[in-house]
């Protein structure tokens, strides 16, 4: 397993879905999901993404990724962005 090639994995899929902005992410939040995919070097883990209310709804957005191998959920790793609510 290689943290870094992970962690890489989880970043561009927040950059991915901070490309949406405020209004579009607000229509899919809450919301959630888990796909099978590759990381950076070629292996295979899972991506869990989640579109959540920071601290309210309607207000500003957490994006969460986690990059695990299917078999080892504790052995991933989480990347946390928020998205400020546009004015």
């Amino acid at each position: 397993m290689s943290f870094e090639a992970d962690l890489t994995a989880a970043k561009d899929e927040i950059d991915r879905a901070l490309t949406l902005g405020w209004a579009e992410l607000a229509r899919l939040t809450p919301w959630g999901d888990i796909y099978e995919g590759l990381t950076p070097e070629g292996r295979e883990v899972c991506f869990e993404r989640s579109y959540l209310w920071n601290t309210e709804t309607g207000g500003d957005i957490r994006v969460e990724v986690n990059v695990y191998e299917a078999r080892d959920f504790e052995g991933g790793v989480r990347s946390t962005r928020s998205v400020e609510k546009e004015n």
